[in-house]
Formats: C-alpha cells, sequence, structure tokens
C-alpha cells in the first residue's frame, strides 16, 4: 500500500490526501530505427505527486509514445524517468507495470474472466490472500459507482461501454499504485457516458491523490481533467506546461493559441467547477416516509418542494409538497429526466444538465452520488457574468469615449440572413428575406 500524505489545503479550502508520488522525465528521448527525427525529443518534464496532468497535442506530437516510456511500454532511447525519485529504467520492466495502474480505451478486459476477477488479478499476482481481494474489490467496485453484489460475478460482454471502461479503472487502481496512466480511455464511449466517466475519474481522485496522466485528443478534456496540461507538438517539443486557465488566458507560443483556438477566453468558463459555486441546501425524504411528514420538514425549512433519495443518499426525484401530498407515503418513483451534476462537473456541463431536461436548476451529488444540494439556473450564470466581466476588464479595447476616430480602419462586421441559395440577402429591412421564419443568420 501507498504512504498518504496530507498536504496543504486545496483551493476550495479542503485539506488533500496523496498517496501518488512525483514523476520526472529527465532528457527522455525516444527514436525509432529507421526515422531522421525523433518521435521525443530530449523532454523534460516534471509532475507533482497528486496532480492529474493532460497531455494533448495533434497526431504525431508523442503523448502516446511518452505515456507508455513511462512504465515502459515503450523504451526510452535516452535518458531517465524518475518515478518517486528512484530511476524506473533500471528496473526489470514487469515489476515496474506491477507498480502503475494502466487504463486503456474499451477497459481492455479479459472477456472470459468475471469482473471480479479482473479486478483481482494484479493482486493475485502479487500474493494477496483471498479475502484481501475480495474486500479490495468490493472497495474498489463501490468507488467507481459500480454495485459489487449486482456487477462482481458479471462478464464483460453483458455490461455497457462506460461500465466497462469503470472496471478498467478499478482495475488499474487493484494493488493501489501510486500513479496510473490512462491512455484516451474515454474516447470510444458515447459524450453522456464520457462526462459521467470524467467526473467520475475526478471525484475518484478528490478519494485517493493519485498521480494520473493521461492522453487525451480532446482539449475541452484536457481542461476539465487536468492540474496541469501538457501541450506537445511535432516531436514531442513542450508547447506549454501549465494549469488550465494560464493556457486560456495566456498562450505561451503561436502554436498554442492556434490550438486552443478563438474561443479561449469563453473556454475558460468550462474550467470553473460546480464546487466553486455555493449551492443551495434541500430537504431529503425516504421511500416510504409518512407524506405529512415529509411535508412538515420541508414546509418548517421554507422549501415548496424535496428530493427522494435511496438508501445511499442517491437521489431519485425532486416531487412538489403538493405531488408528496397525493400519496399517504413517499413514492418509489424515478425520474429518468432528473437533472444530477457532480460537484466536479463544469458549469457548462451544469447548464447542458438543466437545459437537457428544461429545468432552472440541477441537484448536486458527491462522489458517490449522493446529493448535497441544488444549483440554479441563476447562480451559474452569475458566475458566468462576472467571469466575463472579469475578462474584459483585462482587455485594452477603447470605449465609445476613448475612441480616436480614424484610428481604427477595420470594417463594419456583416451579420446577414441567408436566401435559400446560400447568398446574402439584399432585400431592405422589413421585404420577406428578413422577416420570413427559419432563415439561418450567419456571422460572416
Amino acid at each position: 500500500m501507498t504512504d498518504e500524505v496530507t498536504t496543504p489545503p486545496a483551493p476550495n479550502g479542503q485539506e488533500r490526501t496523496v498517496t501518488g508520488v512525483s514523476i520526472t522525465l529527465d532528457s527522455v528521448l525516444k527514436r525509432y530505427k529507421g526515422q531522421a527525427t525523433p518521435a521525443v525529443e530530449r523532454l523534460d518534464l516534471e509532475i507533482e505527486a497528486g496532480d492529474i496532468v493532460a497531455f494533448v497535442g495533434p497526431s504525431g506530437c508523442g503523448k502516446t509514445t511518452t505515456l507508455k516510456m513511462i512504465n515502459r511500454l515503450i523504451e526510452p532511447t535516452e535518458g531517465r524517468i524518475l518515478i518517486g525519485g528512484r530511476d524506473v529504467t533500471k528496473e526489470p520492466p514487469d515489476k515496474l507495470r506491477q507498480s502503475i495502474g494502466y487504463v486503456i480505451q474499451s477497459g481492455g478486459l479479459f472477456p472470459h474472466w468475471t469482473v471480479a476477477k479482473n479486478v483481482g488479478a494484479i493482486p493475485r499476482v502479487l500474493g494477496w490472500d483471498r479475502k484481501r481481494i475480495a474486500e479490495r474489490t468490493e472497495y474498489l467496485l463501490d468507488l467507481v459507482g459500480l454495485d459489487p453484489k449486482t456487477f462482481a460475478d458479471r462478464l464483460p460482454k453483458d455490461m455497457s461501454g462506460g461500465q466497462q471502461q469503470r472496471v478498467g479503472v478499478a482495475r488499474a487502481l487493484a494493488a493501489d499504485p501510486p500513479v496510473l496512466l490512462m491512455d484516451e480511455p474515454f474516447g470510444a464511449v458515447d459524450p453522456i457516458t464520457r462526462v459521467r466517466l470524467q467526473d467520475s475519474l475526478i471525484a475518484i481522485q478528490h478519494e485517493l491523490g493519485k498521480t494520473i496522466v493521461i492522453v487525451t485528443h480532446d482539449f475541452e478534456e484536457a481542461t476539465k481533467l487536468g492540474d496541469k496540461v501538457l501541450i506537445l507538438s511535432e516531436g514531442g517539443h513542450i508547447e506549454q506546461y501549465a494549469r488550465p486557465e494560464e493556457i486560456l488566458t495566456s498562450p505561451a507560443t503561436p502554436f498554442v493559441q492556434e490550438f486552443v483556438g478563438s474561443g479561449a477566453k469563453l473556454a475558460y468558463l468550462t474550467v470553473q467547477r460546480v464546487r466553486d459555486v455555493e449551492c443551495d441546501e434541500v430537504v431529503t425524504a425516504r421511500i416510504g416516509e409518512p407524506a405529512q411528514t415529509v411535508i412538515d420538514r420541508a414546509k418548517a425549512a421554507g422549501h415548496s418542494w424535496v428530493v427522494v433519495v435511496d438508501e445511499a443518499g442517491r437521489p431519485r426525484s425532486w416531487p412538489t409538497l403538493e405531488e408528496v401530498a397525493s400519496k399517504p407515503e413517499v413514492s418509489d418513483y424515478l425520474d429518468r429526466r432528473l437533472p444530477v451534476i457532480a460537484r466536479s462537473s463544469t458549469l457548462n456541463d451544469a447548464l447542458d444538465a438543466m437545459l437537457a431536461a428544461s429545468q432552472g436548476a440541477a441537484l448536486v451529488t458527491d462522489g458517490r452520488g449522493a446529493v448535497v444540494g441544488s444549483l440554479s439556473i441563476g447562480s451559474v450564470t452569475e458566475t458566468i457574468q462576472a467571469k466575463l466581466a472579469d475578462v474584459r476588464s483585462d482587455e485594452e479595447e477603447p470605449s465609445y469615449e476613448t475612441y480616436v476616430d480614424g484610428t481604427d480602419p477595420a470594417p463594419t462586421p456583416v451579420v446577414a440572413a441567408e436566401d435559400e441559395l446560400g447568398t446574402a440577402a439584399q432585400d431592405e429591412p422589413g421585404t420577406a428575406a428578413e422577416d420570413e421564419p427559419g432563415t439561418a443568420a450567419e456571422v460572416s
């Protein structure tokens, strides 16, 4: 088992337990035979213990090669790799890999093994006894959001892609490794499942404090998951290595500026978390509880609705008091359109959940899925407005009063409707081309 270290409080004021270790790449170079230029050239990198670092960049930039050199699935041509201060390039590769968790796309599970057997693979190799393996398996399945009683004896083919990926994470954590490597782990799942898996990983990291290196081709995923983001260009050249906020607001090179895109300032809002916004309290009710008892409790708290939760505190529905009063006891009804977000979700995720459910708020849950409060669309928009105001205050754009006539030759931006042939409408204001419903507006 790894040693736990309590670090100084995190930005949200909570103490953070770290069980990961630092990773150092010292002049690491990878050259393949027959290639004139190295795949990775003289890479120097420091990854702090307990951080999630996302590697991102265009195809051929060496991000996957670099990841695989850390656990020596690919051997470096030159340089040193230190994990927790020890030079792992001098260790037997098989022994090294047993001490590092590794997650690949689609989970990489053994198809004819049950979930429990898959999770316990490395502990069995390490000689753990059955009781210890069973306890660890049960803990990890619960940690990744899978009920051990339901999933332990299933085969991978009887599970969804997202569930298989969760098992892959549990298996990688089975021997309690200090380092977890993830190679585009969420690339093969649908967008909704992808968001849930991202939130789950952040929650797991908050509880365990491992050192996680993740390769992704999705810059938005990199900024959401990464405490730091490493942007690489061809040949493993570091363009920028910094926190997401710094990359979004201060791109270090023209390459980074182009890679991030023109929407960088708006993208900055996607790194803001639900946990950074004050949530509203909720009144919860258990299935089978007398309706009048719940109504009295909610009214005493000044609430007009309650959240019905299961035995683990996970939300099932949020009926109004009038709806609660329609039955003598609290119903076990499951609202499948209930907007639920994690504390680790971004504000962008929160808005998506609210809009998808046509609701003005969403329920906020902790790392285990238990409800901890609610977030209103008003709170989100207030935060967005404040952030936009901060961004605008940093921009030295002239105002109407400060502008000097004749100093800006830029033409007037054209915003015009299109006719059916795709050409800009030339009609005068008030004509059918402008007033006809259904025409699309395009910003040129």
